[in-house]
């Protein structure tokens, strides 16, 4: 089958696409999926990079959104057909009993396609029956992939762990990025008031597009977080919504009201940073940590995509033999929306 991997961490350069690996077989509890979309996450380009500490088994298919058709059952599955169309969670196990896909791995009890487990860039991969979410005839397959990791993210911090209001303002870090443009809109469904900062005029239009109440070029005179201010009547914001770390973190608990919640979801500017100690205590913030989510958040959210009350948005699509490109693309961040491979 085809497929896109790496034999070491690296530059996107070390993505190899091949056509002869073994289509793999289900086993119990499993099916086989043709792949007809994935889509890039920034997780795809931390992977591919590697970090102190990672373990995979090598060579690696980085990759965790896909959506496709079931091609195989294993020899227990029931309540499917081979031929229906389906979304994949990209959380195999959330807590529970813990997973091991290689004997040379210790077990974990959060596992995550394409950093844990073996990807969704290829014509065909193997996933838990649990997994699967039925895909209606009028959400295509790219939509499915694009929607699937930023929705379950985004639900998951502003809803789940966020305990988001009707009535309260919400803060969003970036305009173009995938959980930023499932935020926009989660936010603006559960009846806040939505601020975004974003890099340029296009982005931020778009992101008015999807919702957004106000938007703040990041490069405003004075800087972003003092404009916030000023939009709130010196009130500030009862959450923000940062996936960029360390380049904007202490504007981000600056821009928070008294009492405000800063949810952090990423780190795509770096991950270490120091923090002004007197802006928590002072302003009486709490900082929520949330990444991913459990089945019933992904259910919810990719529900509200098959009702027409989400959409996913997709900025450029690639054939799976570009996935080098793609990794450049989204690296310079000039797409607003995620970037979708297409494996047909």
């Amino acid at each position: 089958m085809k497929a896109i991997v790496f034999h070491e961490h690296g530059p996107k350069e070390n993505l190899q696409y091949i056509t002869d690996l073994p289509v793999p077989e289900p086993g119990p509890g499993e099916v086989r999926v043709r792949v007809m979309a994935a889509a890039l996450n920034q997780l795809d380009i931390w992977v591919r990079n590697g970090w102190p500490g990672i373990k995979l088994a090598l060579p690696h298919i980085p990759g965790a959104d896909a959506s496709g058709t079931l091609d195989a059952l294993g020899p227990d599955v029931s309540g499917w057909e081979v031929g229906d169309r389906v979304a994949l969670d990209p959380t195999f196990h959330w807590g529970g009993e813990p997973v091991r896909e290689h004997p040379d791995k210790k077990p974990a009890r959060f596992a995550l396609r394409g950093e844990h487990l073996t990807g969704t860039y290829a014509e065909y991969i193997l996933a838990p029956v649990h997994t699967l979410l039925r895909l209606p005839d009028h959400v295509s397959h790219a939509e499915a992939a694009a929607a699937s990791l930023v929705f379950v993210t985004a639900w998951h911090s502003l809803i789940t762990r966020g305990n988001l209001r009707p009535g309260e303002s919400v803060l969003i870090v970036g305009a173009g990025g995938g959980v930023n443009t499932a935020s926009i809109q989660i936010a603006k469904l559960a009846g806040a008031t939505v601020y975004v900062v974003g890099s340029t005029e296009e982005k931020l239009a778009q992101a008015k597009d999807l919702g957004a109440d106000a938007t703040i070029p990041r490069d405003v005179e004075g800087g972003w977080s003092r404009a916030v201010y000023q939009l709130t009547a010196k009130r500030g914001v009862d959450v923000v919504v940062d996936n960029v770390g360390a380049a904007t973190f202490h504007a981000s608990m600056r821009a928070a009201a008294r009492g405000g919640r800063i949810l952090t979801v990423g780190n795509t500017a770096g991950p270490t940073f120091e923090i002004d100690n007197r802006l928590i205590f002072g302003k009486h913030l709490s900082i929520i940590g949330s990444t991913m989510g459990p089945h019933e958040d992904y259910v919810t959210a990719m529900q509200m995509l098959f009702k027409g009350r989400l959409r996913a948005v997709i900025g450029a699509h690639y054939p799976l033999e570009q996935a080098q490109e793609a990794h450049a693309a989204l690296e310079k961040g000039r797409h607003f929306g995620k970037i979708v491979l297409d494996i047909v």
